[in-house]
């Protein structure tokens, strides 16, 4: 799973780096925003799209929960992954315009490990009680665990200084959310 995670985030990195290689202009001057950018590295800029991407796609499997769920556990599960990743996204959509980077979601429809699927959603509100939990903590716990990876990813190479904190703030909320979503399965 690291790997493939690895490779995601290595072909995020050369995507960026191309873009950034198609935009540059011979001789332009450095704007305000321009600099900016140039905090960010491609780490931190692949990691920013694939975070929101992720987080945007989770939440509505989290908003079937109270509705679907008789488990006292998932749903204080699902709400407490539902408010940290609210949180982040909030943060990420920030460190977005920082960066310069376009909010159309890059990643619309690619299959992705962590990564939930308008399919899944859909899945998941055909059920409900015990075959609708054992379904949605089996999603939760892959996206958790995919983040987690990520977010290593980013702390190792990324350059930002707030993206890098955040990406630590995404491994310590992961790690107490998988603890109790492993203790559900």
């Amino acid at each position: 799973m690291k790997a493939i995670a690895r490779l995601v985030l290595v072909a995020l990195l050369a995507a960026a780096g191309l873009a950034g290689c198609r935009n540059a202009q011979p001789g332009a001057q450095e704007t305000p925003a321009a600099t900016t950018a140039t905090q960010f590295g491609g780490t931190d800029l692949a990691w920013i799209q694939i975070n929101i991407a992720m987080d945007e796609q989770l939440l509505p499997l989290l908003e079937l929960v109270p509705q679907r769920s008789g488990s006292p556990g998932l749903q204080a599960l699902a709400l407490q992954v539902q408010a940290f990743t609210s949180a982040e996204l909030s943060t990420l959509r920030s460190l977005r315009g920082r960066a310069g980077l376009p909010s159309a979601n890059p990643h619309q429809g690619m299959a992705m490990p962590g990564m939930v699927t308008p399919q899944q959603v859909t899945d998941a509100q055909a059920l409900t009680g015990k075959p609708f939990d054992a379904d949605v903590i089996k999603v939760i716990r892959a996206h958790l665990e995919q983040s987690q990876n990520l977010a290593e990813s980013e702390d190792k190479s990324g350059v930002e200084p707030q993206t890098r904190a955040l990406a630590l703030q995404v491994l310590r909320t992961r790690d107490a959310a998988l603890t109790t979503a492993k203790s559900l399965s």
